[in-house]
């Protein structure tokens, strides 16, 4: 006889406003893993966090490596925050980080969304950031449910018991 997971909440919104590999994978992680239990998910992008619903964007992300103190080197050795500007660091340590991810069969972006969006969670876009930087809806991911303000997303609380989690 199985018993029913319970949950303290019914709903979680997660606010996604940085575009770097691990912030946005942070928001995806979470999502999913609310979808699995069985929590009501939407996912609001905004600022940065655009560049994951962004079509052009979202499988190019890259890792933060200026200012980024958990940053180290192999063998554990802290990442010199001033190698981060040297020319193609970035791009190859945000490589390596996508390869390590790929090994553990992380799924990329687009795919992590349509894992989410399957599993009955949604996405949304932020207006004033949309606006902001020029774009239009065809720009970003099939799977955004629309373009809405921070208003209308908080709206999507309806009075239930649900977490608001910023990334």
């Amino acid at each position: 006889m199985s018993e029913e997971k319970k949950h303290p909440l019914n709903k979680v919104l997660i606010i996604v406003a940085k575009g770097s590999i691990e912030d946005v994978y942070a928001g995806l992680v979470m999502a999913n893993g609310a979808v699995m239990e069985g929590i009501e998910t939407k996912l609001f992008f905004t600022f940065f966090g655009l560049d994951a619903i962004t079509k052009k964007k979202m499988n190019s992300l890259h890792t933060s490596t200026v200012g980024n103190p958990a940053m180290t080197m192999p063998g554990g050795i802290p990442f010199p925050t001033w190698l981060g500007g040297v020319p193609g660091i970035e791009a190859a340590v945000s490589s390596m980080m996508r390869k390590q991810m790929e090994d553990l069969d992380i799924p990329p972006v687009d795919e992590f969304m349509e894992m989410i969006t399957a599993g009955g969670g949604e996405i949304f876009a932020c207006k004033l950031a949309v606006d902001m930087f020029k774009l239009k809806k065809e720009d970003l991911y099939e799977e955004v449910s629309d373009i809405i303000t921070i208003g209308e997303f908080y709206e999507k609380a309806d009075g239930q018991q649900t977490q608001i989690i910023f990334t």
